[in-house]
């Protein structure tokens, strides 16, 4: 079996309804040219990196599936060129790393935040067990100059 995964972008303005009903006609549409869904992701509405037909925003969908052949690609991407609803899409095919990175992330073992334990703030010197003898001294007080009396010597008489 190989493994494909097909990305759209459905148009925002649709309702609720009807941007599931596309993804749902596609979906339908892989079982019956012999593919067998794995995972179907809707990523929901998220920002365009450029304006597609005067859009800014698209609701993301990602099917993964599995195929004996090829074949029924040309197919759904004919379908999915057609329809005024799409305004993106990406085929692409899977190899077994990319299977077990998507079937881990499902799973939860990647992508999980890990909270990381605080870390105290030691104050300065608290580290050292003789932190009251290591503290510098206080700075002591610079004399002030002192005026030297300069005698000039006019004994040239």
């Amino acid at each position: 079996m190989r493994h494909y995964e097909i990305t759209f972008i459905v148009d925002p303005v649709l309702s609720g309804d009807e941007v599931k009903s596309t993804a749902q006609t596609y979906k339908e549409m892989i079982t019956n040219e012999g593919g067998s869904i794995v995972h179907v992701d809707e990523m929901g509405l998220r920002q365009l990196a450029y304006p597609i037909n005067k859009r800014s925003t698209g609701v993301y969908y990602s099917i993964e599936f599995a195929a004996e052949t090829g074949n029924m690609i040309s197919k759904v991407e004919l379908a999915l060129k057609r329809d005024e609803r799409i305004m993106r899409f990406l085929t692409v095919s899977l190899d077994k790393f990319a299977v077990k990175y998507n079937d881990d992330k499902r799973n939860g073992k990647i992508g999980k935040k890990v909270k990381k334990e605080k870390v105290k703030e030691i104050p300065y010197g608290a580290y050292n067990s003789n932190a009251h003898h290591a503290a510098p001294a206080a700075t002591p007080a610079v004399a002030a100059p002192v005026a030297i009396p300069i005698i000039l010597d006019d004994s040239e008489e």
